[in-house]
C-alpha cells in the first residue's frame, strides 16, 4: 500500500505528500467539491492562474531520517574523498537537517498542552545543540572544502535559530517553565553570537537590514538544496492546439459576420445610413462574442486533457528522474469517475449541497536511473492554497441569543464552509484506492480538517491521515 498524508500547513493551506521509488507508475487525482455558495467556478476563477500562484510543489530525495534523532545516523556520510562528493553529501546532511528541524518543529506547535510542549522543546533543543556540534567537529582543514563547509554552517546556525525563537514566542505562557525557555534562549544566543562575533559570517550592512539577511539565507538554502530537490522544466501542453482552435474560432465567427453583411446588403439597396449602422452593429457582435466563442470551444477541446507536463532532473548530473503529466481543470459532475460519485453519496443529508468539482490530477512516472547513494526513494511535496477561495467566501454577521434568568445577550457567529476532498489513487496497472476529507473554513483560516469514513467495499488509501 502506498501512503499518501494530506495536512494542514498553515492558515489557509493544505499539503498533500507521498514517496514513490524507482520505476514506480503513479496516477494522483484531487477531486476539490466547492459548495455553489462559496461562488468559485469557471466564471470567478481561471485555472490556469490558480495553478501558476497558489499551487506550489517540491520533489527531491528522500530519506526517512527526517527526524532529528535520525538524522545522526547520516553523518558519516560527510567524511568523502573528494570536492564534489564532499559538497554532495554535505549538502545531502544539511539539507536533511532543516527539514528535521522543519518537521519537528510543525509538530511541536500543534501540542497544545502547555508541560507537553516544554518538554518537546527541550528535547528539540538538546538534539539541535548536540548535532551543531558534531557538524563543526568535521569542519574540513582544505581551503576548497572550507567554503562549503561555511555555507553550511551559516545557514543552519541562523536557521535554527530562527526556529527556536518563533516556538518560544508562539509557547503557551508559563512560570513553570522559565528554565527550559532561558535554555532555549542561551542557545539561540550563543548561536547569534557564533555567527557574529567568533565566525563573522555577515557582514555589518547584511545583519542590520532584516531583508538582506532574509534574501542571503534564502540563497544559502538554494545552495544547500543543489543535489538533493530535483531541477524542474515545466512545459504547457496544447499550444498549437490552442493556435488552431483561436483560428477556428475566428472562422466560425468571420463565416457568421459575412453572411449576416449579404444578407443586410440584400435588404438595403445601395451604400444607405442604415446600412453603415446594420454593418457596424455586425461588426460590435464579431468584437463581443469573438472571445467567448473562441474560449468556449478551447474548453471543449481541452476538456480532459493534461494542461502541462514536467521533467524532473538530478541537478547534478541532469539525468532525468520523473515525468509527469498535470491536469486541472473544473468538472461537470457527469465526468467525474463512478467510484467518486458514490463515495460522494455516502454524505449527510445537510451536507448533500450542489457543488462546483475542481479536478487535479498529477500521473508520475519514475525512470529506472539509480538515485543519489544512500536514497531510495523522492518525495513530491505540494502545497494548496486556499486564499483564493476565501477572497470569495462571506464575512459572519449573524448573532446567535441567549436567556438566562431573564437576560438577553449575543455573541457572533461566524460563517464557515465545508469543502468535500476525494483522493484517488492508482498504483501502475493496479486497482484505485481513495480517501475522503472534509475540510472545513472561513474567510480567515481552515478550522478544522478531518478523515471520513468510506463505503465498506471501496479500498481505503492506506495511511492516509489529516493533521489539524
Amino acid at each position: 500500500m502506498s501512503k499518501i498524508n494530506i495536512k494542514q500547513e498553515e492558515a489557509l493551506s493544505i499539503k498533500f505528500s507521498h514517496l514513490m521509488g524507482i520505476g514506480e507508475q503513479r496516477r494522483l487525482d484531487l477531486y476539490f467539491f466547492l459548495p455553489k455558495e462559496m461562488g468559485i467556478g469557471v466564471n470567478t476563477l481561471n485555472e490556469e492562474e490558480y495553478y501558476h500562484s497558489a499551487i506550489v510543489g517540491r520533489r527531491s530525495y528522500f530519506s526517512d531520517g527526517l527526524h532529528l534523532p535520525l538524522v545522526q545516523s547520516r553523518f558519516a556520510s560527510l567524511n568523502r574523498r573528494t570536492v564534489e562528493e564532499f559538497r554532495l553529501y554535505l549538502n545531502l546532511f544539511a539539507y536533511q537537517f532543516a527539514v528535521a528541524v522543519e518537521t519537528d518543529g510543525k509538530a511541536l506547535e500543534q501540542l497544545t498542552e502547555t508541560a507537553s510542549f516544554y518538554q518537546a522543546l527541550d528535547e528539540l533543543r538538546e538534539q539541535v545543540s548536540v548535532l551543531l556540534r558534531k557538524f563543526r567537529r568535521n569542519e574540513p582543514g582544505d581551503p576548497k572544502w572550507k567554503s562549503y563547509f561555511e555555507n553550511a554552517d551559516n545557514y543552519l546556525s541562523w536557521f535554527c535559530e530562527q526556529r527556536l525563537l518563533k516556538l518560544l514566542a508562539h509557547a503557551p505562557r508559563s512560570s513553570e517553565f522559565t528554565e527550559i525557555s532561558d535554555a532555549v534562549l542561551q542557545l539561540c544566543r550563543a548561536e547569534h553570537n557564533y555567527r557574529e562575533e567568533e565566525r563573522r559570517y555577515n557582514s555589518v550592512q547584511t545583519k542590520q537590514d532584516p531583508n538582506r539577511i532574509s534574501n542571503k539565507m534564502l540563497l544559502l538554502r538554494r545552495l544547500i538544496q543543489q543535489g538533493v530537490v530535483l531541477k524542474e522544466e515545466l512545459k504547457p501542453l496544447g499550444v498549437g492546439l490552442k493556435k488552431f482552435t483561436t483560428g477556428l474560432a475566428t472562422g466560425l465567427v468571420m463565416l457568421v459576420v459575412s453572411a449576416l453583411i449579404i444578407k443586410a446588403q440584400g435588404v438595403f439597396s445601395g451604400l444607405t445610413i442604415a446600412l453603415v449602422l446594420s454593418l457596424a452593429v455586425i461588426y460590435g457582435f464579431r468584437e463581443i462574442f469573438k472571445d467567448d466563442v473562441r474560449n468556449a470551444l478551447w474548453r471543449f477541446i481541452q476538456r480532459g486533457r493534461p494542461r502541462w507536463s514536467r521533467i524532473l532532473r538530478d541537478t547534478n548530473s541532469q539525468a532525468v528522474i520523473a515525468r509527469q503529466l498535470v491536469w486541472l481543470e473544473f468538472m461537470r459532475p457527469q465526468k467525474i469517475p463512478k467510484a467518486v460519485a458514490e463515495i460522494l453519496k455516502q454524505r449527510h443529508s445537510q451536507n448533500k449541497l450542489d457543488a462546483e468539482i475542481l479536478h487535479y490530477g498529477i500521473s508520475t512516472k519514475v525512470t529506472q536511473n539509480e538515485f543519489q547513494a544512500g536514497y531510495s526513494s523522492m518525495q513530491e511535496q505540494v502545497n494548496f492554497s486556499l486564499v483564493p477561495f476565501a477572497r470569495y467566501l462571506e464575512r459572519g454577521k449573524a448573532k446567535i441569543y441567549k436567556e438566562v434568568e431573564g437576560r438577553i445577550s449575543n455573541e457572533s457567529v461566524e460563517r464557515r464552509y465545508q469543502i468535500n476532498l476525494i483522493v484517488m489513487l492508482r498504483e501502475a496497472k493496479g486497482e484505485p484506492q481513495f480517501a475522503r476529507y472534509k475540510i472545513t473554513m472561513n474567510r480567515s483560516a481552515i478550522v478544522d480538517i478531518s478523515v471520513s469514513d468510506l463505503p465498506g467495499h471501496i479500498a481505503a488509501i492506506d495511511g492516509s491521515d489529516a493533521a489539524k
